[in-house]
């Protein structure tokens, strides 16, 4: 049960009714409590949590900032924070973790993802304190099915029925620099519920190049390592040192290097499995004041600099943001086309043979770090006919900026799968490239 949920999320399927597809701040010290039922729920909180769950532990976590385990939390540009282990609870840190851990029944869904779509879970349980996650392991054994994982929700198609296992969504946060590498990269360490967007923000701020092509890009960063997340040339991959992560087989944390987490392109033994989910990770970075080389053109254009060039880490960062802006690939920034999980389709791998003949006809073809060959899901889907907001099904239409799919009043999670198989088919018969969906479906 992979974490999180960015440019790709990790999200296991549980036990689903329906399954689309197939048709920070100091002081987070508060233990869960169980809200009232959802109105309209047929339940009214019932009993779920067994005696020993509702104890949380003694010790409460108390949050701080560092650098390099040497400078204060103040140090200005230093927006790490380090976590630790306090002292007894006050009073009014008890009255503060109440809150910690919240579990609603039959909780919608759909409003946690960025295509507003699907039915609610049988429980949504929402984690702030990494040291809670024992109580939630022992919570989701009380519900049928495997649980499931869900960070920001900006690449999950819920289905339309909703889910009767449990949903656990990762909130925790926080960022610390750990120390470096005998080549002089910076460690980071980072919670599995951080949003990337201030993970890469945070970064580029401290002068640390490795994950600047990355701006804009929503989700946790938690998310990153399942799906290998990536863009403009920089992925997951480059920069990932290892993982913490809940095996449910072994019922044991453990810690997997880079390796051991098989990234590929925009995937991972994360995303093939639900055995793990993704608690915390480590990256390493190093320090610049240039960017890597910016090697897509899109992305020189708009800064008006030879392909190949380094720029200054925030000038990129501005320019990736801009790039993505005018494709409608950052959330917010198009009132019509914001209910989308971004690139609904993955790059296709193609043969070399394809390579030559799309090259000839002007596609955007290239070499990826796993060495296969690539062509432009979103040339393909032109190329096959599609125009702007052209509509698909009831309530899925093409995006009025971007060829990929958006959902609009009316659209369900039945539509939305048969939009993709509508797309899927005429790309292959127009242009006899299988295109394969990234979304992950819940």
């Amino acid at each position: 049960m992979p974490c999180g949920s960015g440019n790709g999320s990790g999200s296991g399927n549980g036990r689903c009714r329906a399954r689309a597809g197939a048709a920070g701040r100091r002081g987070l010290w508060r233990p869960f409590a169980l809200s009232p039922a959802f109105p309209g729920s047929p339940h009214t909180a019932p009993p779920l949590i067994p005696a020993n769950v509702r104890r949380i532990g003694a010790v409460p976590v108390r949050l701080r900032c560092d650098h390099h385990g040497q400078r204060p939390a103040d140090h200005p540009g230093r927006p790490g924070r380090f976590l630790t282990r306090g002292g007894p609870p006050d009073p009014e840190r008890q009255q503060e973790k109440q809150e910690q851990m919240r579990v609603t029944h039959e909780a919608p869904l759909a409003p946690l993802t960025t295509l507003g779509i699907g039915g609610p879970a049988a429980a949504l349980i929402e984690l702030y304190d990494p040291a809670d996650f024992p109580e939630f392991v022992a919570l989701a054994g009380t519900f049928p099915g495997e649980a499931v994982c869900l960070g920001e929700g900006s690449n999950v198609l819920v289905g339309d029925a909703g889910c009767d296992s449990a949903v656990l969504r990762m909130n925790t946060k926080g960022v610390r620099m750990a120390g470096s590498t005998a080549d002089g990269r910076v460690l980071v360490e980072v919670q599995a519920g951080h949003p990337l967007a201030d993970l890469v923000d945070a970064t580029v701020a401290e002068g640390l190049t490795g994950m600047e092509m990355l701006v804009g890009i929503p989700g946790t960063a938690g998310a990153t390592p399942v799906q290998n997340v990536g863009a403009y040339g920089q992925e997951t991959a480059d920069t990932l040192v290892e993982v913490t992560a809940w095996d449910w087989t072994l019922r044991r944390k453990v810690t997997m290097d880079a390796a051991a987490c098989g990234l590929g392109h925009r995937t991972s033994v994360f995303k093939r499995s639900r055995r793990w989910t993704v608690l915390s990770l480590v990256f390493a970075l190093r320090r610049s004041e240039l960017s890597a080389p910016v090697t897509y053109r899109t992305v020189a254009a708009a800064l008006d600099v030879p392909v190949g060039s380094r720029v200054p880490l925030d000038e990129v960062a501005r320019a990736v943001l801009t790039v993505r802006k005018s494709k409608g690939m950052v959330l917010g920034c198009s009132g019509t086309d914001d209910r989308s999980v971004g690139s609904v389709f993955l790059s296709p791998e193609i043969s070399p043979a394809q390579a030559d003949d799309l090259r000839a006809r002007r596609a955007p073809v290239n070499r990826f770090p796993d060495g296969s060959i690539r062509v432009s899901a979103s040339w393909l889907i032109r190329q096959a006919g599609f125009e702007l907001r052209r509509p698909i099904v009831t309530g899925v239409r093409i995006s009025s900026l971007h060829y990929t799919l958006v959902a609009e009043e009316g659209a369900s999670a039945a539509a939305f799968t048969r939009a993709i198989d509508i797309v899927f088919q005429e790309v292959l018969r127009r242009t006899g490239v299988r295109l394969t969906s990234e979304v992950d479906f819940l």
